[in-house]
């Protein structure tokens, strides 16, 4: 697939690094360009000359699709589809995105945050069609495609029915969530931009730990992360386990964040994000080989999406250090000061400073309480101390005649349901007496 990338800017000089990079993970070679500096044109994006500068490079490298950096609206679609050769598509950045979105989607929750996702940004231009339709301008040529009378209400029928199922495949991970809290896991989150390295850092936080290990260790581990130097490689989660003695620790990788996302965009995949809001800990990492400026950018619009509903804490990865010199690696940590007091550095290709980062992930996480439990000597005694040896670091178990003494660290949670299991076993000793 050949393609022109088009981009207008208000002032200044368009950069289109981001956008290259967006159509090659979809699978296109970019042929040319075409960048303008100027107020959007409200009928086609670009001046009028422009456009038609557009159209003939078009014509010139045989380009089959036009791939512009800024948002079209439906007119502007409809308006640049007449000015091409027949047969050439019109697509924006958030198009190209849920075509990449499209490609790695992989589960069936991230095929319906994908599906949903395409028909809110075809709502808006399904309702144009209808417009020009009554109008007796009916479009076409790769532009807004062909008018459909019924289509308006059959996307709005369609996202109601993928926001039910996607409600209940929600509920089903929540109660994944809290049984693997339950279990005595302390849950950790991995967030941050696109191609920040998530992928790569979580696999070495679990390099110890085969896949198959993994799902022997506990049932609803999910299958490995990719590390590929890709955008997108992680559109829904993975969930892996760290080993952080005493603790059991999971760590989910999660969908990157990208800039000048739409509402419609961000609200399609809100509920990957639901295992960054609901965890113990968020890893916040950050390609530390950017731009200053461009790493306190994505910073700020991080924590802006995070502290909306996350009430954990946040600790920032500086991560990609082997791309920098340690002169840089010490200006970039006090230019960034003020969004990232006390980050830890590390190389998540390379594996520098991962055993410091596994320290700062045990010293963030809730504290651990030590209990000691004096169990009555039943039939059921045992069950309870294999439990605490499964979920709780046990330091020492006495036995004696009638009773047995367990001396242990765990989570609060774990610690409560010891207390209450302790209690049930008191009561049906009593009762047996």
């Amino acid at each position: 697939m050949r393609a022109i990338i088009a981009k207008r800017v208000d002032s200044g000089t368009p950069d289109t690094s981001e956008i290259r990079d967006l159509a090659a993970a979809a699978g296109y070679t970019v042929v040319g360009e075409i960048t303008q500096s100027r107020k959007a044109d409200p009928a086609l994006q670009l001046g009028e000359g422009k456009a038609e500068e557009l159209a003939d490079e078009v014509v010139a490298t045989d380009a089959t699709t036009v791939i512009f950096d800024n948002r079209l609206g439906p007119y502007q679609t409809y308006n640049l589809g007449q000015l091409l050769p027949e047969g050439v598509e019109v697509i924006d950045r958030f198009t190209l995105i849920l075509e990449i979105f499209g490609q790695r989607a992989q589960t069936r929750k991230a095929q319906l945050q994908v599906e949903l996702a395409e028909l809110r940004y075809e709502l808006p231009r399904a309702e144009a069609k209808t417009s020009l339709a009554k109008r007796e301008e009916h479009p076409g040529f790769m532009g807004l495609g062909e008018y459909d009378e019924s289509r308006e209400q059959d996307i709005k029928d369609q996202i109601s029915r993928i926001n039910d199922e996607l409600e209940r495949i929600e509920q089903t991970e929540q109660h994944r969530r809290e049984r693997r809290r339950d279990s005595g896991f302390d849950l950790v989150a991995l967030a941050g931009y696109t191609n920040a390295g998530k992928s790569t850092l979580l696999r070495r936080l679990a390099d110890d730990l085969t896949v198959e290990e993994n799902e022997d260790l506990h049932p609803d581990l999910d299958a490995t992360a990719e590390s590929q130097d890709k955008l997108f490689t992680t559109l829904g989660t993975t969930t892996r386990r760290a080993d952080i003695e005493p603790r059991d620790v999971l760590v989910t990788d999660t969908v990157g964040f990208i800039s000048d996302l739409p509402h419609w965009l961000v609200e399609s995949f809100k509920s990957t994000l639901d295992s960054v809001y609901r965890a113990d800990l968020v890893l916040l990492v950050v390609d530390v080989s950017e731009d200053i400026d461009e790493i306190h950018e994505k910073l700020v619009t991080s924590h802006d999406t995070l502290y909306e509903r996350n009430e954990a804490p946040i600790v920032t990865v500086l991560n990609k250090i082997d791309k920098v010199d340690d002169e840089e690696l010490a200006e970039k940590r006090d230019a960034l000061s003020a969004l990232a007091p006390n980050p830890v550095a590390v190389s998540g290709r390379e594996g520098t400073n991962v055993d410091a980062l596994l320290e700062r992930i045990d010293e963030e996480l809730p504290d651990w309480e030590e209990e000691r439990l004096l169990l009555p000597m039943t039939d059921d005694t045992m069950s309870v101390v294999s439990w605490l040896h499964d979920n709780a670091h046990v330091e020492e178990v006495a036995y004696g005649d009638e009773d047995v003494v367990v001396s242990f660290e765990a989570r609060p949670a774990i610690v409560s349901q010891a207390r209450s299991r302790a209690s049930e076993l008191r009561t049906a000793a009593a009762e047996s007496a």
